[in-house]
Formats: structure tokens, sequence, C-alpha cells
């Protein structure tokens, strides 16, 4: 990130009183229970602390406008002076759809602000804080650093790259392959490798999406719904994209017949039909094609456009192998089930990549069971630096 020298403000070490870890940890909560509102601005919690006493709290939800500080401002009132806000990530220094938040901050009066992360906008990075400070308040950056960022991942990225953070997640067997050789498979039918407990969190991640991405081998294959069944709320539906080259999607696909309004096919610029898509409610979008191959880059520039944050890929080896080898996976989520396929089962990617050497190329690696299922998580690229 670039922006105002964050060596300037005081920086939370190891010895950050407890205080303000526990206030920021509820900032924190806050802005998690966000997910799936806030987008395509970030997750921003905040917290305001007045002698021990909580006075005001709230995080941003999209359709609301309001700002967390604002929230936070309103609930506190004149009990706000001399208070010290906690807020997830810095406040703003510049008007958008509302004002900066810095300057609400400091005409309300406040004496301290505990920030968990400066902003990734290398464009005002670090300005709010400087602002704060020239106001004569107390900052402090780096409170819960890592826990904040990381719910903000894909604003961090996409802020600074002009694309969407695409997490690939996969489940696969012990020798890591995608499924059973293709002649043991019925067609248009799920073959699960993976238990009750992995596909929950796969449910979790979709809800945390703006988008999903797959092909048409894998509609073909199992036919997927490809749907957010959490149940939780969402400010808008999960967008369902296909990659389909030569449009064959059939229409008495799920996921064509459950369309309204949130399944993109996105097909080659020489492809012929659509009207039946059309009029079920499907979105076609024509994109640039060699050899039958879509330009991915042009179909995150589109998402981009639509203010598409993240991009879940759950596809097959094609669409995974083109996405890794293009540099466009920013995240790898992978899940490994007992069940052993053999010889002749589908890879993971074209293109040579093992799971297992994916890993080693990986960062910030964690390994979790659900159930009886390894998960392996870890990123390709850092989404906060430039």
């Amino acid at each position: 990130m670039a922006g105002v020298d964050l060596a300037e403000f005081a920086i939370a070490s190891p010895s950050t009183r407890e205080e303000d870890m526990r206030w920021m940890e509820r900032a924190v909560a806050l802005a998690r229970a966000s997910v799936g509102l806030a987008s395509p601005n970030p997750q921003v919690g905040c917290v305001l602390v007045r002698d021990g006493v909580l006075i005001g709290e709230g995080a941003h939800v999209y359709e609301l406008r309001d700002h967390a500080e604002i929230v936070a401002l309103k609930q506190a009132g004149d009990a706000a002076r001399g208070a010290t806000a906690y807020v997830t990530l810095e406040p703003c220094s510049h008007h958008g759809r509302t004002g900066p938040c810095a300057d609400a901050l400091i005409a309300a009066g406040i004496a301290r602000c505990v920030v968990a992360t400066a902003d990734p906008n290398p464009q005002v990075s670090g300005r709010g804080l400087a602002r704060l400070q020239a106001a004569g308040i107390e900052t402090l950056v780096g409170v819960l650093q890592e826990s904040a960022r990381e719910m903000n991942d894909a604003f961090a990225f996409s802020i600074q790259h002009g694309r969407p953070f695409c997490t690939l997640k996969a489940a696969l067997s012990v020798e890591g392959h995608l499924a059973p050789p293709p002649a043991e498979r019925k067609t248009s039918a799920p073959h699960w490798l993976t238990g009750p407990e992995s596909r929950t969190e796969v449910q979790r991640m979709r809800h945390g999406s703006d988008a999903l991405i797959t092909g048409i081998g894998t509609v073909l294959a199992d036919d997927p719904a490809l749907t957010d069944r959490t149940g939780r709320p969402r400010r808008r539906p999960l967008l369902r994209v296909v990659l389909d080259s030569e449009l064959r999607i059939p229409l008495s696909s799920q996921l064509v017949r459950s369309a309204q309004g949130d399944v993109l096919v996105v097909c080659g610029d020489q492809a012929r039909g659509g009207a039946g898509l059309e009029a079920a409610g499907v979105e076609v979008l024509r994109v640039r094609s060699a050899t039958g191959r879509l330009d991915l880059a042009a179909v995150l520039g589109e998402l981009a456009r639509r203010q598409i944050l993240s991009v879940l890929v759950e596809a097959g080896s094609h669409v995974n192998g083109a996405f890794l080898a293009e540099g466009l996976i920013q995240k790898a989520v992978l899940f490994y089930s007992e069940t052993e396929l053999g010889e002749g089962a589908v890879p993971f990617a074209e293109g040579g990549v093992s799971p297992f050497l994916l890993e080693q190329r990986m960062r910030r690696v964690q390994r979790t069971l659900f159930g009886t299922d390894a998960c392996v998580t870890g990123y390709l690229d850092d989404p906060w630096e430039a």
C-alpha cells in the first residue's frame, strides 16, 4: 500500500494493553456480522468507549449508507466527547457516498482512535490517520490487524488491482483428484467426495462471495445449482457465472431453471444462439475468445465493472488450469477426503499442476479438519500488497 508513511503513527505491539484488544475484538465481531451486506464496500466495525463503558457501536451496511463510525457516533451522541474509538479500518478521509468519517470523529471530540489496519486504497492510505493526529487525537494502528484484514481481502485486492479477488475451492480425493474416471460416472449427477461438514463450510464461503465461477464441463457432468444455501441475508444474490464458450448449457439444467437474474453465461464472441437462455432469465455475455478459450481477464474485468469484489472458483480441470496458468487465483481452499479414486481419475487442473504442487506455492497456510476431511488453505498472492 502507498499513501502516507504509516511509520508516523504509533504501531501496536505484543504489549498492547488488554483493554484495547478486548474492545477491538468486539469491533471485529461487528464487522464480521456484516458479511454479505457491505460489498462493494469493506466490512467495518466501530466501538466507542468512554471511561471503560460502551457508549456506541455499529457496522457498515451498504444499503443503509452510514459508515460504522457514523452509526456508533449517532448512538453515543454527546457522550462521544473524550471517548476512544475502536475501528477495524482506517476512518475515511474523502467524500464518497458519505462525508469523511475522520472529520466526523474529530467533530465529535473523541480523544483517542485505535485502528486495526490502514486503508488499502493507495490514494487514501494513512490520510485519515494523519487528519486525526493533526487534530490532536491520539492514534494507535495495528491492533488485531490480521483479523481485520482477512475479512476484507477482496476489497483490498480489488481496489488496488481493478479486478476481483479469486479463491479456488476444490473437493479432492486423497490422491488429489477431482472425480472418478468419466466412464464410471453418471451424467448430470454430482459425485460427493467430501462430507457434510466440508459442504457446510463451502456454503459459508459462497455466502461470503459476490460471484461464483464454474465451467460448462462441471455443469454437464454434475448439473449443480451453485446457490448460497446458508439462509443468511445478503444485499445482492450470489452471481452464478458459467464459462461456456459454445453455449452448450442445457435449458433443463438446474442453473437455467433456477435463474432469477443471477445467472450469467459467458460465451465466445462467435457463439451462436442464446435466445432461449435469455428468455429463461439468463444473461448471456459474449467476450473475446481464441481457439475455444475465453479471455478470462475480460471476464474478470466485466465482473469488476459490476462491482464484484470476490469470486469463488468451483470448477473442473480445464477452468482450474486456465485460472492458475494465467495467475488469476489469489487464494486456494483444498478439501481432501479419505476416498481413493485410483488411475484415470479426473485431475485437479490441466497443465500438470497438482494440488500438492500448489500447496508448495502457498503462503500463510492453515490446516484444519471438517469432519474426516482435511482442509488446506493458503494464499498465492498477498491481497494487501500492490
